[in-house]
């Protein structure tokens, strides 16, 4: 069974992890056992940072529920923490996931490493990240059919655009050591997305949210969340 899980975090103390993706991902990885020897782990834990004004909250999607203390000790209250409100909350993810039907409009968040490959003749190809609005969204756009969705035209305007905006960007450089314990550095560009999409593929769709979307999923993206129009 899948579970969203949403930790808020102090930002007087998170400002560390918080600077870090892959000092998050730690954290997160931390949240869950490892699992038994010569087995492998369920679908990816995705993860994303959300931040509304100065407050950060950590949202996770994962098919166990995390134990987040050692996060609440380094970046959240500890001293408030009780065993019913122990600073996080973490509900089943199945009733959002099986009340999807095709037709049904929806609110949608993603934070996602837009890219495009760049080939070099006789040379690994690489990504690059896609540095303009248009882009990003075209980005968006071209991945909709197979994630089960569509995202409508927006008529509040006059113009023929979909109901998408890029909220947030950031362009991130972080080290990371590799398997061989060398060290390299990580740039990565995410892209926030907010607007509405319309269901068309309901099992494509469940497994988009499960799965996520893009590249940069164990640096917090790829987790696309659902909400209800507000009325």
């Amino acid at each position: 069974m899948t579970h969203l899980t949403r930790c808020h975090l102090n930002p007087a103390r998170a400002r560390r992890l918080t600077d870090s993706p892959q000092r998050l991902h730690a954290a997160v990885e931390a949240g869950f056992p490892p699992p038994p020897a010569g087995q492998a782990t369920g679908h990816r834990v995705l993860w994303r940072l959300d931040e509304k004004g100065h407050q950060p909250t950590l949202l996770i999607l994962s098919p166990t529920p995390p134990d987040l203390t050692h996060l609440v000790e380094q970046a959240g209250w500890p001293r408030l923490a009780t065993p019913d409100t122990p600073g996080w909350d973490t509900l089943p993810y199945a009733p959002l996931l099986s009340d999807l039907r095709a037709g049904q409009r929806l609110r949608f968040r993603l934070t996602a490493n837009p890219t495009r490959a760049v080939h070099r003749p006789g040379r690994r190809g690489i990504r690059t990240g896609l540095t303009t609005t248009a882009d990003q969204i075209q980005w968006l756009l071209d991945r909709t059919s197979s994630a089960g969705f569509t995202v409508p035209a927006d008529e509040r305007t006059t113009s023929i655009s979909p109901y998408v905006t890029v909220s947030a960007t950031r362009a991130l450089r972080f080290p990371r050591t590799t398997d061989s314990g060398s060290r390299r550095d990580v740039h990565l560009r995410t892209a926030t997305y907010d607007g509405l999409l319309d269901v068309t593929d309901p099992d494509a769709l469940r497994r988009t949210l499960t799965d996520g979307i893009g590249h940069g999923k164990a640096y917090g993206c790829g987790l696309l969340t659902l909400a209800r129009q507000s009325s």
